[in-house]
């Protein structure tokens, strides 16, 4: 079984050296994109792409900042599998964006996304919408929401008017750490 997998002798060495190469860009790769930061809930974590600076600093600003981060509004809950797979397949598409220098000058979320946002906005809010005492405040409430998105009506929540990267000029982010490694720092400032 081993000798189907192993090139003959003389391309071994070579072989083993292309691999080496590309465990090392991969290992780097990874490295410097902080991937291993997206497993986690951390919001700061969004703002390693700078577009999303606006939609960092407005949700800082909000009233959900307390109590939701970014994937607890824009990824599934349903289960860890589709969490993790929505999460993976999301993240692919926004790192072939950026790589590629494709990003729009003004965000829409796609259509599975609003899905998602709309259902976590409906599980957390779930006992707000089922209170008598509340729907009564919002004439017809239950009829509004029939067939609709609930920022049709919250437009503002939790991110406000935020239509381009210049709609904040002013937003404070967390500025991303600097992929060098401290003994390259100091290799470079003790020369």
């Amino acid at each position: 079984m081993l000798k189907r997998i192993l090139p003959p002798p003389k391309w071994r060495f070579p072989v083993m050296i292309l691999a080496a190469v590309f465990t090392g860009l991969f290992l780097y790769t990874f490295y410097i994109s902080k991937a291993h930061s997206y497993l986690s809930d951390n919001p700061q974590t969004c703002t390693n792409c700078h577009i999303m600076s606006p939609q960092y600093a407005t949700w800082n600003r909000s009233s959900h900042r307390e109590v939701a981060h970014c994937n607890d509004c824009h990824v599934p809950h349903d289960n860890v599998i589709n969490k993790y797979y929505f999460k993976a397949k999301d993240g692919l598409r926004h790192s072939t964006i950026f790589t590629l220098r494709r990003e729009p000058q003004v965000i829409f979320i796609l259509d599975e996304g609003a899905d998602v946002v709309h259902n976590n906005c409906i599980r957390c809010h779930s006992n707000v919408l089922k209170d008598p005492k509340l729907a009564a405040t919002v004439y017809n409430h239950d009829v509004h929401m029939t067939g609709r998105k609930c920022w049709e009506c919250h437009r503002e929540v939790p991110h406000g008017r935020v239509n381009s990267l210049s709609s904040v000029p002013n937003a404070r982010v967390p500025l991303p750490e600097s992929p060098v490694p401290d003994w390259i720092k100091t290799l470079i400032n003790n020369k």
